[in-house]
């Protein structure tokens, strides 16, 4: 099969390689849509996300979908042919966090794309057959793959307890944050603030349900009594400004991947009795983000801003540097 290997920081190349096998519960899946992702653009430019360090080559690609092909020992036979999502998780059945219903956070965990363990941007690709989520024929393959996306913007909203007229301030308008709007707004937050420094993005906040967007050089954030902060950024400034948008007793959820540490408003968190809270992946989401999407609640085809052939996934990976870019799409 084709494969779009990473073979170092900066070096993409096209090889072939073995078809792999589905293992007992496994179903093996023929890849029809890739979405890029930031941690991708990560590996290629940097070589290393934190601790994850590629010391091998690695296939990336972890917003995934596709059709089951064949299945292995366990799996019903009736699952081939079946168009699914893929969850791109592996974790141990045995943690204990897996036991008590938080596997995303395994400290065994084989997720698609991170060292060492290969990714989605090649032609077929195996997973347990319980993260091979069927999607409607409804659903494009784009947006099947774009529900890893969004199933991280519902992880956010869960754990920010975002509901019926929660006012929400978000940092970042990029393509999580984006997601983010539009699930805060299907859960009923009535007030939307987003803030992002390129007036592109923040336009294109506006377009996908924020009732507010600013630019965060031109406005203060502090006491706009939000119910709840999401950071989507991973910039420092970006989250010391949103936590102090928060009111008393509030939730701060960060999201964005950016700097290992960063200083925090420490009295404010104290004084304000502030929950703070991190997002790592996700778990229990691919069912709503499913039906969010297949109801038409949540429009990922939108996001879809450029799409390539696996071919030129160099290009695809770079695609966050055009402006105006959300969601770049490898077609397989």
């Amino acid at each position: 099969m084709r494969a779009s290997v990473l073979l170092a920081k900066g070096q993409v190349e096209m090889q072939q390689r073995p078809v792999p096998s589905p293992e007992a519960g496994d179903v093996l899946i023929k890849i029809s849509s890739v979405g890029i992702c930031g941690s991708d653009t990560h590996y290629l430019r940097e070589g290393r996300i934190g601790h994850y360090v590629v010391t091998e080559p690695l296939i990336l690609g972890h917003e995934a979908a596709g059709r089951i092909v064949a299945v292995g020992e366990g799996v019903p036979a009736s699952r081939i042919g079946q168009r699914v999502s893929i969850e791109p998780q592996r974790p141990s059945p045995n943690s204990a966090e897996t036991r008590r219903g938080e596997y995303n956070l395994c400290p065994h965990m084989r997720f698609y794309g991170t060292p060492p363990i290969d990714g989605a941007l090649c032609d077929y690709a195996t997973i347990g057959a319980e993260f091979a989520h069927p999607v409607p024929d409804t659903m494009s393959d784009d947006a099947a793959a774009l529900c890893e996306p969004l199933s991280v913007a519902i992880a956010a909203a869960r754990k920010g307890g975002v509901t019926a007229g929660s006012h929400v301030v978000i940092t970042g308008a990029g393509p999580i944050g984006i997601a983010t709007i539009q699930v805060v707004a299907a859960f009923g937050a009535t007030s939307i603030i987003v803030t992002d420094l390129d007036d592109q993005r923040r336009q294109l906040a506006a377009d996908f349900g924020a009732t507010t967007v600013l630019d965060p050089r031109e406005n203060s954030l502090e006491d706009l009594g939000a119910d709840v902060f999401i950071d989507a950024s991973g910039a420092p400034a970006a989250i010391t400004s949103g936590i102090g948008a928060v009111r008393p007793g509030g939730t701060v959820v960060l999201v964005g991947m950016g700097a290992e540490t960063v200083e925090l408003p420490v009295q404010t968190i104290q004084n304000r009795e502030l929950v703070l809270t991190g997002v790592f992946r996700y778990a229990h989401t691919w069912p709503t983000a499913i039906e969010l999407a297949a109801s038409g609640r949540i429009d990922l085809d939108r996001m879809v801003t450029a799409t390539y052939p696996l071919e030129e996934t160099e290009a695809a990976l770079n695609a966050d540097r055009t402006p105006g870019t959300i969601k770049a799409v490898v077609r397989l």
